[in-house]
């Protein structure tokens, strides 16, 4: 049975995260993030939404709501540490540039658990489906600076 409203994340064999399941995690709570920033809708119905639209059963749909409800609640915190990295004001970066930049900073600053380097090629994996041509290179380049002081201990390992 397959019921859309209740799907479980699915593990691998060590228990571990299904990096896939992550990896479509991100991919909605990209959208969701950007939706949510553009017509600055309500993030319960935002989610609703997804769950409704999206075939959810091989996303880790835990990781999905982590993101899509701990970018929102720490804005100020996740802007200002990626203001330094910035070479422009955050309000003149692209609307799908700042949902990514905005989840990897979540991601770097929140979720430990996840290694640096997946964070920036997630994001940038993320930039080349959806942002403009060049804007992986961009957002490979803000985060290769945000990990330098966000995960610096893990860097120098």
């Amino acid at each position: 049975m397959n019921d859309k409203s209740t799907p479980v994340p699915r593990k691998n064999k060590s228990d571990r995260p299904n990096p896939g399941a992550r990896r479509k995690a991100r991919h909605y709570a990209m959208q969701a993030l950007y939706q949510w920033d553009m017509a600055g809708s309500n993030l319960t119905k935002i989610e609703a939404e997804f769950i409704a639209d999206n075939d959810m059963t091989h996303v880790d749909t835990e990781y999905f709501r982590d993101i899509l409800r701990g970018v929102p609640n720490n804005l100020t915190e996740l802007d200002g540490m990626l203001l330094p990295c910035l070479s422009r004001d955050i309000e003149e970066v692209t609307p799908v540039e700042k949902a990514i930049l905005r989840l990897a900073a979540f991601e770097l600053a929140h979720r430990i658990d996840v290694p640096y380097k997946v964070v920036i090629n997630e994001s940038v994996e993320l930039s080349k489906k959806f942002g403009a041509t060049e804007s992986h290179k961009f957002v490979n380049g803000v985060l290769d600076k945000l990990a330098q002081t966000v995960r610096i201990v893990e860097i120098k390992k």
